[in-house]
């Protein structure tokens, strides 16, 4: 089974405070995740000065007035500061990635040396910013959260017509809800993603726990994201769905260890195995005294720890055979 990309979404967590970012950073690497994520927009970019704020958004914001371009101007860093940020990253041996929610934020990441993209749901249906992302071919996470299969077929129809190729899409279930009740997880529709569009599937988890994502894990994903945050108690639109440091460490072991559970789908034996066999399996031992000539059958013969003699496996090849010496109970069979 291939590795899991595990993404430590701090998204807009940092509050725009630079140190809070860095310090996220640092707190993803140590957790043992293998990217950061941010978000990165041009606000006049990519909302009017007509838009509102979500429900989740006015509960978890300070002013439930503003627009919503007065939220996004709060909370985006310069797209300037990425270049910081990606360099705080490779210090912390950790994989720097953001979504962009414009093109130009797109074309700067990428001009310093973003590897991966990541889609968010609400851009599923922006065609023009799907078919820039298209032409990088890269690594790119789609996320399907508030769409349909018909909508999620066009983006993934747009994104290879224009250079993106299958086996760099990992298609993420996602439900749009934050925080988000277990019972709108939905993680066997990731059979279906599988079926339909013979990609490789994940999981960008809005719950507040581990379960998900480790019963994702078990299903045989390429990838979980999920967001995390310095305290929940912190005031902004994702804070209240997000894990704190030491859940998100408790995370990525759990990930980890359920992946390392999983194995291989090969059987073999193991040589940690190895030295128990003798003393767990059995053999064919006399039932009761047997004299020389006498045929093995079920009254005579039965099968007993530990395997020093004939398997039990040979029961059917020893039935029927004629003794060639004598036999006290329990005495192994030889022939």
């Amino acid at each position: 089974m291939s590795k899991i990309i595990i993404i430590a979404e701090a998204g807009i967590n940092h509050n725009k405070n630079f140190n809070y970012a860095k310090r996220m950073i640092e707190i993803a690497a140590k957790s043992g995740a293998n990217i950061v994520k941010f978000q990165t927009a041009i606000p006049e970019e990519i909302v009017t000065n007509v838009g509102k704020k979500t429900k989740y958004q006015n509960i978890n914001t300070n002013y439930k007035n503003e627009s919503q371009l007065d939220m996004q101007k709060k909370l985006h860093f310069p797209i300037s500061l990425y270049s910081k940020l990606i360099k705080i990253c490779k210090k912390n041996k950790i994989e720097f990635l953001s979504t962009a929610f414009d093109i130009k934020s797109l074309k700067y990441l990428i001009s310093i040396g973003m590897k991966k993209i990541k889609i968010p749901s609400g851009e599923i249906t922006n065609y023009p910013l799907l078919k820039e992302i298209g032409k990088f071919n890269r690594v790119t996470f789609l996320s399907t959260g508030m769409s349909n299969l018909n909508e999620i077929s066009n983006a993934i129809n747009i994104l290879i017509k224009n250079g993106l190729k299958k086996q760099n899409l990992i298609l993420l279930q996602c439900t749009t809800d934050y925080p988000l009740n277990e019972k709108f997880v939905n993680l066997n529709v990731l059979e279906t993603f599988k079926r339909k569009y013979k990609v490789k599937v994940g999981l960008s988890d809005h719950t507040l726990g581990s379960e998900a994502p480790v019963a994702a894990t078990a299903l045989g994903i390429s990838a979980i994201e999920k967001h995390f945050t310095l305290s929940r108690k912190l005031k902004g639109p994702d804070h209240r769905s997000s894990l704190e440091p030491k859940e998100l460490y408790e995370m990525v072991k759990a990930i980890k260890k359920t992946k390392l559970i999983l194995g291989t789908n090969k059987k073999k034996l193991l040589p940690i195995e190895k030295p128990n066999i003798k003393e767990a399996r059995k053999s064919i031992v006399a039932k009761k005294i047997i004299k020389k000539g006498e045929i093995f059958t079920e009254n005579n013969i039965t099968t007993k720890r530990p395997y020093y003699g004939i398997c039990s496996s040979k029961w059917f090849k020893i039935l029927g055979k004629k003794s060639k010496r004598n036999f006290k109970k329990n005495d192994f069979i030889k022939i």
